[in-house]
């Protein structure tokens, strides 16, 4: 067993072994490495400030996300290659093109948001030749302007692309093959444990080398917190201040990272991120897809991971509603069995899920819709992007030749302690008429499955209404000639 966690940050080999199970990236680099280029912001991965960009290895080839590094732990660092905007710099100091075309375009005023735009850009600089504006605003969403305005950051974004990346400015294409060999070099094959002494105790992070290692050291520490994403943990200490101790780190774990189409499904692994399932769901779930574009910003994309949103069991989680809509399945695994549930049965009441000492979430198996059927997703928040719901709703629907309701499936988050179906709702508009006039005489039903709570995102009255009303819209939309929203209809106009 190892003590210390090895990465290479822009590009120097670090091998470390004192540090805590909840210090942070951005606080390592800014108080240990003087890189005080990433910004401290709000320390909760909304504004994007202290974005940073993290390579892996990924099926043979070096991958770079953008990343919140004020809620990235160090322990899930093994193995990595961090990119920070001092990087970017040329010789003498000659600005890269994504810092040029900033200047240029005259996308900074205060300068304190710059460096994160600049990483977000140039993550997608590296991604993408030619990222349409809707790639650009959707790359952006993590990154907070409060003085210059977005359109000057967007005609920088426009005019860089056509500098594709050349190892003659770019450090990461002029290096990549040597950062892949160095990487290879440090590949976890064995666990990690690192330990630190504060306040009088021995914080430990254990970063386990495979699954069946994970397994057994939740078994052999059920208290453990798990972190894949840390876009939740990570606000329990940067937020609450909590002590997290013991830690273990799953985000590398790659038996957790596959994802497949097969038996009428989706079956993905716990540690699929938001980001990596993207392309498959929209393929094959474009309405959750659509869900998954407006959960946070690309840097808490790149992080978060859906196994992670459904074992938290918060109520207001986004994935959930649509999961427990379309009939979820959920694979729990411990170091010596496995069963499965019903994704719906896996919550229980508030902060309490069916799970047993030492089990976790290996994988969820999500049915792709029939051609005959209807479904649809509605998030309810105050701002479009990056938001927390104040409600979630999702719909699934088949109707008879006669065109009455032959099956719905109802889920809600936000409106209860935990994300529920609205059985008596369901009840209600099976076997009736699928027209506004059943829909007018079912929706009080609502009151029975759901009494809501007022918070600071919605008052109990408003989620009520909105609940009823999003009834009638998915009405609507499964009425009519099908439409598809788009922000950008009018774009080549």
């Amino acid at each position: 067993m190892k003590d210390a966690i090895s990465f290479i940050l822009n590009n120097e080999t670090v091998a470390l072994n004192d540090f805590g199970p909840t210090d942070t990236l951005l606080d390592y680099l800014r108080l240990q490495k003087r890189l005080t280029g990433t910004k401290e912001g709000c320390a909760e991965g909304d504004c994007g400030a202290c974005t940073v960009l993290v390579g892996r290895l990924v099926d043979g080839s070096l991958r770079y996300e953008t990343v919140n590094a004020c809620i990235r732990f160090m322990g899930s660092l093994h193995g990595t290659h961090i990119v920070t905007i001092e990087h970017l710099a040329g010789k003498a100091g000659a600005l890269h093109p994504v810092q040029q075309a900033m200047v240029d375009y005259h996308g900074s005023q205060c300068g304190f948001c710059t460096p994160g735009f600049v990483m977000s850009l140039y993550g997608l600089w590296l991604s993408s030749s030619k990222p349409s504006r809707a790639d650009i605003e959707k790359a952006l969403q993590g990154n907070l302007c409060r003085c210059t305005g977005y359109e000057p950051i967007i005609k920088a974004a426009e005019s860089v692309t056509a500098a594709k990346p050349s190892a003659l400015f770019d450090p990461i294409e002029r290096d990549r093959s040597s950062i892949m060999s160095r990487l290879w070099a440090i590949s976890l094959n064995e666990t990690i444990t690192v330990s630190k002494d504060a306040n009088g105790e021995t914080c430990r992070s254990i970063i386990p080398s495979s699954l069946s290692d994970f397994a057994a050291a939740y078994a052999a520490e059920p208290k453990a917190t798990i972190v894949a994403g840390s876009t939740d943990v990570g606000l329990w200490v940067t937020k609450q201040m909590r002590a997290l101790n013991p830690v273990i780190f799953i985000n590398h774990l790659s038996e957790l990272q596959s994802i497949s189409v097969g038996d009428g499904g989706i079956t993905m692994g716990a540690g699929v991120t938001y980001a990596q399932a993207f392309e498959v769901v929209a393929t094959n779930i474009p309405a959750f897809a659509r869900l998954i574009d407006r959960i946070g910003g690309q840097q808490v994309r790149n992080m978060g991971t859906i196994g992670g949103n459904i074992a938290n069991g918060s109520p207001i989680g986004d994935t959930p509603p649509a999961l427990i809509a379309l009939g979820a399945t959920l694979t729990l695994r411990s170091a010596s069995d496995s069963r499965t549930i019903l994704l719906e049965k896996y919550f229980v009441d508030y902060g309490k899920q069916d799970r047993f000492s030492g089990e976790f979430v290996e994988k969820i198996f999500v049915p792709i819709p029939a051609a005959d059927t209807h479904f649809a997703v509605y998030k309810i928040s105050k701002r479009r992007d990056e938001d927390i719901s104040a409600l979630c709703a999702a719909y699934h629907l088949k109707l008879d030749e006669a065109g009455h309701v032959e099956d719905i499936r109802i889920a809600f988050g936000g409106m209860a302690a935990t994300p529920k179906r609205a059985t008596k709702l369901e009840e209600a508009l099976t076997g009736q008429p699928w027209n506004k006039d059943t829909i007018d005489v079912v929706r009080d039903t609502l009151n029975e499955d759901f009494q809501p709570l007022s918070d600071w995102r919605a008052t109990a009255e408003y989620r009520q209404l909105t609940a009823k009303n999003l009834l009638t819209r998915f009405l609507l939309e499964t009425s009519g000639e099908a439409q598809e929203l788009q922000r950008f209809a009018l774009a080549e106009a």
